[in-house]
């Protein structure tokens, strides 16, 4: 009898130590696994890329995005693998019908990282593949850990399905004030779309370098921007900012003035910094880039994010509004002295 009870009291004492300790343990386990993708990004051997001229922009689908038909996720049966934790949205490992594994983002950011990425996809940027589903069931799902949309009786609306094309591998992170492109034109034509985006969370978590082989031994470290969800609202301080509100978005300014040679940018998010050494003549190159895409590209990006008509309509007419104040800049003449 004593050792039954002394048994009991065992197990429940090494119960109650897992659950107080499994925090700390998925801690330390999340520390090791970033400090080991970090070394494999120091000694990983590749070109760095950011950016790849597009060929032909009036031709790309920004409907399917970089994906195009081809990666679609098979939605004949949808099924729940792990949770994700941390980060603001409430995120799932799944596996979809024909067994390929995809994160799906349930919540605020879907429809406007999906939209996001297609419009920084099409000026040449580095980026993963995403496609917004209307309403998908997914098998064994727990209850999300906030409140989320519901469609179908038991179905989330407005799923963000995110993967990578097979030959890529994450190495990590990449610093957006320390990285090999800093001084390009490239790197600062980023800086302006996420200004043009009204991405106010400009940070390093949220950007990842991607290891892709090649023949030869001609690899790549792709630097792509991995996270856009916090886009097409305002940008502010924690109290301020917001995301998904195209009534917002519209609203908002982007180009303040020119002063010199230099553009200032009515951008009040994260890293603003970035921002105050962005030269005309850069701004000019990434506007002359975007205006290539026609007002119907730029709808099936936001057509792609499941957004309402009117709403397709405020946000196509919004972006175009920013590409042509960036296209229509000039630096002030000054008086010619005599």
């Amino acid at each position: 009898m004593f050792q039954k009870k002394f048994a009991r009291e065992l197990i429940a004492l090494l119960m109650l130590l897992g659950v107080s300790l499994s925090p700390s343990i998925a801690t330390a386990q999340k520390k090791d696994k970033t400090r080991k993708k970090e070394e494999r990004a120091a000694t990983a051997q590749g070109t760095p890329v950011l950016w790849r001229e597009p060929t032909d922009i009036a031709s790309l689908d920004l409907f399917l995005g970089p994906g195009s038909e081809e990666m679609k996720p098979d939605l004949s049966s949808v099924t729940f693998v792990s949770d994700e934790t941390g980060g603001y949205s409430v995120k799932f490992r799944v596996r979809d019908g024909a067994g390929k594994t995809w994160t799906a983002k349930l919540g605020k950011e879907a429809q406007p990282e999906t939209a996001s990425l297609r419009l920084v996809w099409a000026a040449g940027y580095m980026t993963e593949v995403n496609y917004l589903v209307p309403c998908v069931h997914i098998q064994g799902a727990p209850k999300p850990r906030k409140s989320v949309e519901r469609c179908e009786g038991d179905g989330f609306a407005n799923v963000r399905f995110k993967s990578r094309p097979k030959d890529e591998k994450n190495l990590g992170n990449w610093d957006w004030n320390k990285n090999p492109f800093t001084s390009t034109k490239e790197f600062k034509g980023l800086i302006i779309i996420m200004g043009l985006l009204n991405n106010w969370d400009l940070k390093q978590e949220n950007n990842k370098i991607l290891f892709a082989a090649g023949a030869d031994d001609q690899n790549e470290l792709r630097y792509a921007v991995t996270d856009l969800g916090a886009t097409f609202g305002k940008t502010g301080n924690a109290i301020t900012h917001n995301r998904n509100e195209p009534e917002t978005y519209v609203k908002t300014k982007f180009v303040k003035k020119v002063e010199g040679d230099k553009v200032l940018f009515d951008y009040h998010g994260k890293d603003s910094g970035l921002f105050h050494n962005i030269t005309v003549e850069e701004a000019k190159w990434i506007g002359d880039l975007l205006s290539r895409l026609s007002d119907q590209q730029i709808s099936d990006a936001f057509r792609a994010a499941n957004y309402s008509p009117e709403e397709i309509k405020n946000l196509t007419e919004a972006v175009r509004a920013r590409i042509n104040e960036l296209v229509n800049l000039s630096a002030p003449q000054t008086a010619n002295s005599n």
